[in-house]
């Protein structure tokens, strides 16, 4: 029992630490609504969780020594962030209209998802700190595979309750980021956080 409450403990924490995917959920939930930021966060959680078996699998350690594997998810992961923040950039720059989702299309439904999922698979350091922190928690005398399985999807229920909440008190005010000024102030913001963060994942060791 005191295992789980410092793994829940530890998932909350590990939550409120800046990063791509909370940025990306962020400016979804601000500029499209609950309804288009629900399938980035479903994105970043399945991505989250199939992290979580490739380093059940042994696969994410894999990654984490390999100079070649561990460069390329660098590069991808730094491409897909620059191109995010060069995109919300640009469209603070010209003002482009926003309109919130109120009815998501199949494919506007599956772009958000890729969005979310590709921020997080393409992540190295997901790699790295996957590796570290499950086995931690999982007994010597449990099976790794299925132990880390059920660890993750308590992970997930919990950032997903979390993400949930922020996205629907984000979304709520979701009108005044969505007036010209704020919206373009919140894009130039945004746009360059996403740019920053791909620039720190390009060049950290």
């Amino acid at each position: 029992m005191d295992s789980i409450l410092t793994f829940v403990v530890a998932v909350v924490l590990i939550l409120l630490v800046p990063g791509p995917a909370m940025a990306l959920l962020l400016r979804r939930a601000a500029l499209h609504g609950m309804r288009g930021a629900l399938p980035t966060l479903v994105g970043l959680e399945v991505g989250l969780y199939i992290w979580a078996l490739l380093a059940a699998a042994g696969f994410a350690a894999l990654v984490a020594v390999s100079e070649v594997a561990f460069v390329v998810l660098r590069v991808v992961g730094a491409a897909v962030l620059l191109y995010m923040g060069v995109k919300a950039l640009r469209a603070a720059w010209k003002g482009d209209a926003v309109e919130v989702e109120v009815e998501v299309s199949t494919a506007s439904w599956w772009k958000a998802f890729g969005e979310g999922a590709v921020v997080q698979l393409a992540n190295p350091k997901a790699a790295i700190f996957m590796v570290a922190f499950y086995p931690q928690f999982v007994p010597a005398d449990r099976p790794l595979f299925a132990t880390t399985a059920m660890l993750a999807l308590v992970q997930v229920a919990i950032e997903t309750v979390l993400c949930l909440a922020l996205i629907a008190g984000v979304a709520r005010v979701g009108g005044w980021f969505r007036r010209p000024t704020i919206r373009r102030r919140l894009e130039a913001v945004m746009g360059t956080v996403l740019v920053a963060l791909g620039l720190r994942v390009a060049v950290s060791p």
